[in-house]
């Protein structure tokens, strides 16, 4: 058979695994907060799950959002950040239902307090969802001034996917303080790694924005940190590190 021959067949495989990759991209990255999400509402208890985990993501992926009107990168990665985007509100939803659920005379805080000891520790949902239309009414005004400006552009891009490889240093600073690592899942941290590994690679190969490749390889370091995390406090048990905290401190949610 002439290799010409295969064309018929080679094309469509391409293709199938051309779309394959880019659905994994776009759904990829909420799978591991799957099994995190099913934890927490079973077991009615958020303390292991740091929400400033969402709170890093949503400015991330705001960010990444409006660096696309000033730089058009591929599809698949603009609706990985509007999938992004609703899942970390739902995590937000249901980790703020079951910490006020379980606390018992605790004086209500509010986003219109604007209290910073108590910032990402509200009462509310939707005192999260004020702030984040707040960030995005601000930061999208600003970015509409500075549009035509390519340093502002390339900067904002850059602050997109900084913030994103930040993801898991919330976790990392969770875990140390508890000195364990009980009600993480392992799984999400398992699906991080192996999520923004192949994102990295999807990157460099599609030859993405550099920041977006610089800022994967960061995110990689900081979940294999976690995983050592793991293994450390599973087998060398510790004390939790002694530290001042509010009635809504960073543990409890």
């Amino acid at each position: 058979m002439e290799p010409g021959g295969l064309e018929w067949l080679l094309v469509p495989m391409q293709q199938l695994v051309s779309w394959g990759a880019a659905g994994a991209m776009v759904f990829g990255g909420v799978v591991p907060y799957i099994p995190q999400y099913r934890d927490i509402r079973r077991t009615q208890n958020a303390d292991g799950f740091s929400s400033y985990v969402c709170l890093v993501l949503l400015v991330a992926n705001i960010l990444r959002i409006l660096f696309w009107f000033g730089r058009r990168f591929e599809s698949p990665l603009l609706w990985q950040s509007i999938i992004m985007i609703i899942t970390m509100l739902l995590m937000l939803k249901l980790c703020t239902e079951v910490r006020v659920s379980n606390e018992l005379n605790v004086k209500r805080r509010s986003f219109a307090d604007f209290d910073l000891n108590y910032f990402w520790h509200w009462s509310k949902f939707t005192d999260y969802v004020q702030c984040v239309l707040t960030f995005t009414g601000v930061t999208g005004y600003i970015t509409y001034l500075w549009l035509d400006s390519s340093l502002f552009v390339e900067t904002l891009g850059f602050l997109a996917v900084f913030t994103e490889a930040m993801l898991g240093v919330p976790q990392l600073y969770c875990n140390y303080q508890n000195r364990s690592t009980e009600g993480m899942s392992i799984k999400m941290v398992l699906m991080w790694t192996s999520g923004d590994t192949f994102k990295t690679v999807y990157f460099i190969l599609n030859q993405a924005p550099f920041q977006f490749s610089i800022c994967g390889l960061l995110q990689v370091f900081v979940d294999i940190a976690i995983l050592l995390q793991v293994y450390l406090y599973s087998h060398y048990p510790q004390k939790p590190v002694s530290h001042t905290a509010h009635p809504a401190s960073t543990k409890a949610l």
